[in-house]
């Protein structure tokens, strides 16, 4: 799988490490920064990592900032993104499943290394069911993006 990644400063050791881990175990990491741990701001990440996904260049992404909280702020607001803030395996691939999420975001100073990489192998081995159901809420997210994110 193509994958995007990308942080803030805060967010900049766990991003590696989760590179890292998905580079070696086949997958194709697209790291769009940052690569220093000067303060950065992460709607800049969040919106490269979002527009990555929309494009089609990748086929997800995953976003680390700080508590994951802003970043997760930020990459929602772009049109098409399901971003999931998860520090839990259960939610990485049931966001995937039932809800289509296409990127996975993370805390830098909440979670460690390897529940980050239990998280995104969660993440990256789910897929979305397609069931009836989901199909049906993602449209009714889709007639709430139509409606109120471009006034």
């Amino acid at each position: 799988m193509k994958i995007v990644i990308g942080c803030d400063h805060a967010g900049l050791e766990l991003k590696n490490t989760v590179a890292d881990y998905l580079g070696k175990n086949g997958h194709q990491v697209v790291d769009v920064g940052t690569h220093t741990t000067d303060s950065v701001d992460y709607p800049d990440y969040a919106e490269k990592v979002g527009q990555s996904v929309l494009s089609g260049d990748t086929e997800r992404g995953i976003l680390i900032c700080g508590s994951g909280v802003g970043a997760s702020v930020a990459a929602n607001k772009l049109k098409g993104i399901r971003a999931g803030l998860c520090h839990d395996v259960y939610s990485a691939h049931q966001g995937v499943e039932h809800d289509d999420m296409n990127v996975l975001v993370l805390g830098g100073r909440v979670i460690g290394p390897q529940t980050a990489i239990e998280l995104t192998h969660a993440y990256v081995g789910a897929a979305f069911t397609g069931e009836e159901r989901h199909v049906r809420r993602l449209h009714k997210v889709e007639v709430l993006e139509d409606k109120f994110c471009d006034q």
